[in-house]
């Protein structure tokens, strides 16, 4: 029986805030940072380099005792070495995110693929669409979509929003 992998997934937010400022989340070490990974966990930004082609890595870190003992209880490690590159890079309207999927056991060494479309909305919103290609599975990419969505939280919480 073949698992039939999930298409792409789309999610929106409508925030309150500049779009600089929010470029800046995606585009910055200190904005990445800020927000990127799911509950529980954290990102050090070793690398990032905002052009079109430029280098981002980081390591995804369990940054919680929970989530450490989780991790460690699945016998996962608690940090992972993250690469990709900006496949494209037009400030501050449109980003992808391309980044190798290289840590999963039993399973080759892929691209993952994320969009990022930023629209300036009336009265000091910004509409902000980003576009989850599908991962290797659909397993996978139920799990990308689940934590996209935890470490959007962080953001929904600092901004605010509505759809």
């Amino acid at each position: 029986m073949t698992e039939e992998i999930a298409s792409s997934i789309v999610i929106e937010r409508i925030y309150r805030a500049s779009l600089e400022d929010l470029w800046a989340l995606w585009t910055t070490k200190e904005g990445f940072q800020s927000w990127w990974g799911p509950e529980g966990f954290r990102a050090d930004v070793h690398r990032m380099e905002g052009c079109t082609g430029g280098a981002l890595h980081y390591d995804m870190v369990a940054d919680t005792p929970d989530m450490i003992a989780a991790m460690t209880a699945m016998g996962q490690p608690v940090s992972t070495a993250c690469n990709g590159h900006f496949a494209e890079f037009r400030a501050p309207e449109r980003l992808v995110l391309k980044q190798i999927i290289d840590f999963l056991p039993n399973v080759d060494a892929y691209e993952s693929i994320i969009e990022v479309d930023f629209l300036p909305q009336p009265g000091g919103y910004v509409r902000m669409v980003v576009t989850l290609h599908q991962m290797h599975d659909a397993r996978t990419t139920g799990m990308q979509r689940d934590g996209f969505l935890s470490q959007l939280s962080k953001l929904d919480r600092r901004y605010g929003w509505r759809l």
